[in-house]
């Protein structure tokens, strides 16, 4: 990909539109070229032998392993009847409505109009809070080095490398993405303050690479990138929050597993919606997945008396309408989406749009919450995410109504 200054052909959301991996063990692969595979088996002996022969990628215990060959090898594979052989698909992001603008050296606010909506105050100059707590950055990397972003990193690690599945101290980006994202989550203005503000700058980034340079990666990546942020809140005993501006139109069972992982271990899930709206039923996952908190965009119009959702943003199901139950494939929360500036890979700042912007506005907002209210778990923090949502309806946009709707969901949760 050719590095622009106009990221329009850039993610604007990083929605990746293929399966994270096939159902079909048949597939076409390029002669001579290295595929990655899930191997699984129902025979421990034959699964133990596979293991053997094979260089381990990522090791899922019993419901089996992650692998490269070559074509050879795929397709021997293919008739040994006590394997299961499954191609893990490289999943791809998709450019979505509301494209970019010239990168800029200095920020055009330093408190962007989505910092300024989660604050309830557009005279805000600064912000702060997050002491405490880590957001995991699941995405193309961040440039931790950026002026704004100096310091904030406690994790820096890539899971995307051939070589070694997990590096340390690595976790560059060339794509713009990930330390977007991470600006909106926890920028703290800069050493001279003249920098922009995300929600919650006191909070520590965990940066995780998962996505490519090309904003593309692998399901068996992420799904261990979860479950080592999960593992290290643990070990640290640090409240956490995994951040995902990514998803696939398809239920991978690897990352759902994950996501459930890290529920369990007391780590809050925030993950995007995806940009398929404004029809219904188009949510993405990992957003769609119980378990994590789905978010949709809003962008800066007043529709109602409301913020209005993007007709971009992926919306849930309207069976759901009015339940106030989380349930696959609803949409939860919604936060600011369209028109987001933010920290750029280069070291500048770029405005973008997309579910991708909105999922850090909660993510930080929740570092926020639960470094004022380090007593509650996660589950009390989701709910304390919610009720905030209750009482800021959106009553903008396509499928929004009064209540809880399968386009903002709950609404649109904010510092009090």
């Amino acid at each position: 990909m050719k590095k622009l200054k106009v990221v329009s052909s850039l993610v604007m959301g990083a929605m990746l539109t293929m399966p994270m991996y096939t159902s079909s063990a048949v597939a076409q692969v390029d002669e001579g070229k290295t595929v990655r595979v899930f191997i699984s088996s129902t025979n421990e002996n034959a699964a133990q032998s596979a293991k053997a022969n094979y260089n381990v990628r990522w090791d899922f215990g019993k419901k089996g392993f992650t692998t490269e060959m070559n074509q050879k090898q795929f397709e021997a594979l293919q008739k040994n009847k006590n394997l299961k052989v499954e191609l893990v698909d490289k999943v791809t992001t998709a450019a979505k409505p509301g494209g970019g603008t010239t990168t800029r050296t200095i920020p055009s606010d330093q408190t962007p109009w989505g910092i300024e909506a989660m604050y309830q105050n557009k005279s805000i100059a600064t912000t702060s809070g997050g002491s405490g707590v880590a957001v995991a950055v699941l995405d193309t990397g961040v440039n931790i080095a950026h002026p704004d972003l100096a310091g904030t990193s406690q994790q820096c690690k890539d899971f995307t490398q051939r070589k070694s599945p997990l590096v340390d101290n690595s976790c560059s980006d060339k794509n713009g993405h990930g330390t977007h994202v991470a600006g909106t989550v926890l920028a703290n203005g800069g050493s001279d303050g003249q920098g922009i503000y995300g929600v919650a700058p006191e909070a520590k980034l965990w940066a995780y690479k998962v996505l490519g340079d090309r904003g593309s990666g692998y399901s068996d990546d992420i799904a261990n990138a979860i479950r080592h942020a999960a593992d290290e809140a643990t070990r640290l005993g640090q409240k956490t929050v995994i951040s995902m501006s990514l998803g696939s139109a398809s239920k991978n069972t690897l990352i759902s597993d994950a996501v459930t992982y890290a529920k369990n271990k007391g780590v809050l899930v925030v993950a995007a919606a995806g940009n398929e709206g404004p029809g219904e039923n188009t949510i993405g996952y990992p957003g769609a997945l119980a378990d994590a908190v789905a978010v949709a965009a809003l962008e800066n119009v007043q529709e109602n008396g409301t913020y209005r959702v993007a007709d971009f943003s992926s919306r849930g199901t309207s069976a759901t309408d009015g339940d106030y139950v989380i349930q696959e494939r609803d949409v939860e929360v919604s936060a600011p989406g369209r028109a987001i500036e933010s920290t750029w890979f280069d070291g500048s700042y770029n405005t973008i749009s997309g579910t991708s912007m909105a999922t850090p506005h909660v993510s930080g907002l929740a570092a926020k919450i639960w470094a004022s209210n380090p007593n509650l778990t996660s589950n009390q923090l989701r709910t304390e995410l919610q009720n905030r949502a209750k009482s800021n309806d959106i009553l903008g946009g396509s499928g929004a109504s009064a209540g809880d709707d399968y386009a903002s969901g709950f609404g649109f949760p904010t510092v009090k």
